[in-house]
């Protein structure tokens, strides 16, 4: 079989990268489970986390275990591409975007090598209350499966997948919210026809099939392919139950929900605490039938810790490996992309580009917001200023900007609906801010302690290790000299 989340946590015992597992039962739908998250972020912990004793949304002890935190730090992501644990900031932009662009097709395996179809619910026997379903924040009214969904085109042959939030409301029903991207408008030419749209919901699998997930392609490419390139090898994929062949969910996969998205319906749903830091209003959304669901005899149920670091930086990794993708197209010179956890990796932009021409900065920023509409605010800095440090960043805008010359903002564009300060549906402004080193005139120069003498300057060489180690570090210290 393929790469799955066994065989990633398989894979990180040899890397260093701590996991740990908690025995004490949990009840996941009185907060629990977030509670325990929230407290070592609190000491700045981001251990991957299993929960091995998880009560289920009925209150009983259910032998389905939960894992969190699998995307809290950009470390893991970057064991899930086959990278170097040292090497996660630049590089997880470019071996994301190589492997966006590598698309591979799907092996179909047949049902009983499907380790996803150990066990089969339908009918009277299929009820959502049997599994440990997670309620996240204080205001959210009832548990949430926040992985990821997948549709298919209506009579077309790709399939389209992202993370959308999923409200319980009955052992068999969920209320499903869509901003108006992809997924929306399958559902909408369904809805057209007065025809129920086929969705599943996959719960649990190798992070690479995730980050896949959260690529920024066109319409109508197809995610399982674009997912296998991530994955740098063939997603299996196996017959639905719902559908048989008309419809293929993932073979590998811990959990598979599937169930139709019905037309003309809608229902109240949320409010949801989203990767905003605030909760999204109830609004009258879709509504999922649900017809079926599959998963492994010992199933591992997985979930994001939505509005907090898992969230932002599964968010902001495949974004800066596409919008570094697009401004390279145009921009040759671009070095690197980043999504500060500031803008909740999703808000802030910042581009280092090595400017040869007037005009490269706000070129890349007008790019990077055509590629992707959450994007508020895109800052633009030279080659020496590194996009990952945010001090750097900030101090490239207060002294290479001048606010009269070098922001631009752009009224009335499409944004996310879940910025809590948009006034509209979905309507609001975006930034561009061009901290770049003006050509067209002369410009100061940056102070810096000469090279020649740095190579030859170790500190151990002038202060002892013993005092090296108790100078106290300061991390309100971010920018470099």
């Amino acid at each position: 079989m393929g790469k799955d989340l066994r065989g990633f946590l398989k894979q990180l015992q040899s890397t260093g990268e701590t996991t740990i597992t908690i025995e004490r039962e949990v009840q996941p739908t009185d907060f629990e489970v977030t509670a325990i998250l929230r407290r070592l972020e609190e000491r700045a912990l981001f251990p991957l986390v299993l929960f091995n004793h998880c009560r289920n949304v009925k209150g009983e002890l259910s032998n389905v275990k939960i894992i969190s935190n699998v995307f809290a730090t950009r470390e893991r992501c970057a064991v899930a591409l086959d990278l170097p644990l040292t090497r996660s900031g630049i590089d997880l932009n470019f071996r994301y975007s190589e492997r966006a662009k590598n698309l591979i097709e799907p092996c179909i395996v047949p049902k009983k090598e499907a380790r996803v179809k150990e066990v089969v619910k339908k009918g009277s026997d299929l009820d959502l209350s049997d599994y440990p379903i997670v309620r996240h924040h204080e205001m959210d009214p009832a548990p949430y499966i926040d992985m990821v969904t997948c549709h298919k085109g209506r009579g077309k042959q790709f399939y389209n997948t992202a993370f959308q939030r999923n409200m319980y409301k009955g052992p068999q029903k969920l209320g499903l919210f869509m901003a108006s991207r992809h997924n929306w408008e399958i559902c909408r030419t369904y809805e057209v026809h007065a025809e129920p749209a086929p969705i599943i919901i996959v719960i649990g699998h190798h992070p690479a099939f995730y980050l896949g997930t959260l690529n920024i392609q066109p319409y109508g490419v197809d995610d399982y392919r674009v997912i296998g390139g991530l994955m740098n090898e063939p997603l299996s994929l196996v017959e639905s139950e719902t559908w048989g062949s008309d419809f293929m969910v993932p073979a590998d996969a811990e959990v598979v929900i599937e169930g139709e998205v019905l037309p003309n319906v809608r229902e109240a749903e949320g409010p949801f605490g989203e990767w905003t830091g605030y909760y999204g209003p109830q609004r009258l959304s879709w509504v999922i039938d649900v017809k079926a669901m599959t998963h492994r005899r010992d199933a591992i149920w997985q979930d994001v810790f939505v509005s907090h670091r898992e969230n932002w930086i599964l968010g902001g990794v495949p974004k800066e490996g596409e919008i570094f993708e697009a401004v390279r197209a145009y921009v040759p010179t671009v070095k690197s992309v980043h999504f500060p956890f500031s803008g909740d990796c999703r808000l802030f932009c910042y581009i280092s580009i090595d400017k040869q021409e007037e005009g490269d900065a706000k070129q890349a920023a007008l790019i990077a917001l055509a590629t992707c509409d959450f994007i508020k605010y895109v800052v633009v800095v030279d080659a020496d200023v590194d996009p990952f440090n945010e001090g750097e960043v900030l101090w490239a805008v207060a002294t290479r900007c001048q606010p009269s010359e070098d922001i631009e903002v752009i009224r009335n564009v499409k944004t996310s609906p879940l910025d809590p300060s948009i006034l509209g549906q979905s309507e609001g402004s975006k930034m561009i801010i061009d901290a770049t080193i003006p050509k067209r005139r002369s410009f100061a120069v940056r102070t810096q302690v000469p090279q020649r003498v740095l190579d030859h300057v170790t500190l151990e060489d002038y202060i002892g290790q013993t005092e090296l180690l108790s100078i106290p570090k300061h991390t309100d210290s971010l920018r470099s000299v």
